[in-house]
């Protein structure tokens, strides 16, 4: 129960990755508050967490508006307290390849994924240099390290949100704030369920751990981040992925 008394903001909370991430802070302590574009979504799996005799509470979010972006920190810092932990999770994914990718399909993924992320982060910092500690953690992905076929927004934005980290991390370094990023590989969630199982079966022989990672995986290392245990830990991306990129 090490994060006992932190209020933890998981943004992309009401399912997926996102979902365990807030579940597995909240074992440890932490009143989550889960942010979503679908607030019905996050208030459900809030209250899942709730009945398991833990805290959390949901909340709509569109991390792409700033105005609706600085609410939500607002209203958290009223009712409870400064955030102490934020989790960037929030994002989406609008396959193409780019020669034949539409503008709009750049766009959205941008605004989600690099710039929902910055503008989280941004109001997170401002809560955590008043109170002079502080961890955010965001998700990055493997494919913003490697690339990916038709996957050049998505690819984009998550090294965009690498790139962020690291210059975040320096520049609130000295006010106890440790600012990292965690990339997963392919996770065994409901984007990847879909895939055929030919598909599945050449992405896991390209994964030197033999199988798809589970969300827990990525849920354990993100709470060891944001956790005292890793306070001199700051700047860094983080591998989860198997060993399919070393």
């Amino acid at each position: 129960m090490e994060l006992n008394d932190k209020i933890a903001l998981v943004t992309g909370g009401a399912q997926g990755i996102g979902r365990t991430i807030a579940e597995e802070l909240a074992a440890q302590g932490a009143h989550v508050v889960l942010a979503d574009i679908n607030g019905e979504g996050a208030e459900k799996s809030a209250e899942a967490i709730r009945a398991q005799g833990q805290k959390a509470s949901g909340v709509r979010l569109d991390v792409s508006s700033a105005e609706d972006v600085q609410g939500v920190f607002e209203g958290i810092a009223k009712e409870h307290k400064p955030v102490d932990i934020l989790v960037n999770n929030a994002g989406i994914t609008r396959d193409g390849l780019m020669v034949r990718m539409k503008e709009e399909d750049w766009n959205r993924v941008l605004d989600i994924n690099l710039k929902g992320t910055f503008l989280c982060a941004q109001q997170g910092a401002k809560q955590m240099m008043k109170q002079k500690k502080g961890a955010i953690v965001s998700i990055a992905s493997i494919v913003g390290v490697m690339g990916n076929f038709g996957q050049a927004n998505y690819a984009a934005s998550k090294a965009g949100v690498i790139g962020l980290t690291k210059t975040l991390a320096r520049e609130v370094a000295s006010r106890g704030i440790t600012v990292n990023a965690v990339a997963p590989g392919f996770i065994d969630t409901e984007m990847t369920r879909v895939l055929d199982e030919g598909v599945r079966q050449k992405l896991i022989e390209q994964i030197p751990l033999s199988r798809l990672g589970e969300p827990e995986d990525v849920a354990r290392a993100v709470a060891f981040l944001v956790s005292d245990r890793a306070s001199y830990i700051t700047g860094q991306v983080i591998n989860v992925n198997g060993g399919m990129l070393m």
